[in-house]
């Protein structure tokens, strides 16, 4: 697993104990002890935000949705992997297959989304609809 996964998983912790007042909180908390406060990686977007997608479509288990992120790629992408994951569980341990699955004609290279969705994932904690 990946810093991002370990991230998100430790997000999602630190949120259902309370230790933070919302997911974006506990983001900045998690990340903050795993890369240092204001570097690049704990301010990288793309992981984030396909965290705060997830819990804002109600996704993560423990966490309420709600309007936790603007945007709409990379929340786009990390529900898609989900409903993916869904359909072919076997893909949470190829994290560049899934995002193939993801992007269909698309070419882009993943920016750590995935690694948010299959830590998630494995960890049990999506909770799907």
């Amino acid at each position: 697993m990946g810093k991002y996964g370990t991230a998100a998983i430790e997000a999602v912790r630190l949120y259902r104990q309370g230790l933070t007042k919302s997911p974006q909180d506990a983001w900045e908390k998690a990340t903050s002890k795993i890369f240092g406060w204001g570097t690049s990686s704990q301010r990288k977007g793309c992981p984030r935000n396909a965290f705060l997608g997830l819990c804002e479509e109600g996704l993560v288990r423990g966490v309420e949705p709600g309007d936790y992120t603007r945007s709409q790629k990379n929340k786009s992408y990390a529900v898609d992997a989900v409903a993916i994951l869904q359909r072919y569980p076997s893909l949470a341990g190829n994290h560049n297959r899934l995002w193939s699955k993801v992007l269909a004609d698309e070419h882009k290279k993943h920016n750590s989304q995935m690694d948010v969705v299959i830590a998630l994932w494995n960890a049990g904690l999506i909770q799907v609809k």
